[in-house]
């Protein structure tokens, strides 16, 4: 048996709850749903930059995506909304770098993300892979959300968000509650967790 070398760089983040998940190997069992809140919650979309008190978390957009999923199909399975809600969860690891930087960044830092993905999804009870469907439902309610968010708490001229994102189809009730504003993180993380413990009811 070989002997590890001391001199590797560690790839292994320490996690609050006491977990550590290997980077490059994550495991299902290393990944708890505390964490990922606790992440989430402190992440910030935009690169922070967004109007108010708080910046708008990743926990706050995924909640954002798994409302649109919802409103969208109208009998999508929990399952789906499971995967909607978890749809950026790696990001409590790897942080939300904006799209024009993973471009720049190459295939390979999209396969870390996917692979990442690939384990929260067993450690829920959810395929590595979604079914087809599900990843253009859950794409679409996120370039919606991007729509949202961009016109109301980034900055963007409807104009620019027109050209950028795609807009959301009229909605009867107004303005999503997760974008009239930024949450503090801990309700952020609140509404995270309480949003799962709701999915994962059988």
């Amino acid at each position: 048996m070989s002997k590890p070398d001391d001199n590797a760089p560690r790839a292994w983040q320490r996690m609050l709850s006491g977990r550590r998940l290997d980077l490059l190997d994550p495991r299902p069992e290393d990944i708890e749903i505390a964490d990922i809140a606790h992440g989430l919650a402190r992440v910030a979309r935009w690169n922070g930059q967004t109007i108010g008190a708080h910046a708008y978390s990743v926990a706050q957009h995924a909640l954002l995506v798994e409302a649109l999923v919802r409103q969208q199909c109208a009998t999508a399975p929990r399952q789906l909304l499971m995967a909607a809600l978890l749809h950026d969860a790696p990001e409590y690891v790897i942080g939300d770098l904006i799209s024009p930087f993973k471009a720049a960044l190459g295939v390979d830092y999209k396969a870390f993300e996917l692979r990442l993905l690939a384990a929260i999804h067993r450690r829920f009870g959810l395929a590595d892979t979604l079914p087809v469907e599900w990843i253009a439902a859950i794409k679409a309610a996120d370039r919606s959300s991007a729509w949202w968010e961009a016109t109301r708490l980034a900055g963007f001229t409807l104009e620019e968000a027109h050209l950028h994102f795609d807009r959301p189809e009229a909605r009867g009730d107004g303005v999503p509650a997760e974008v009239i504003e930024a949450w503090p993180t801990g309700e952020a993380q609140t509404q995270f967790l309480s949003r799962f413990a709701a999915l994962a009811q059988p």
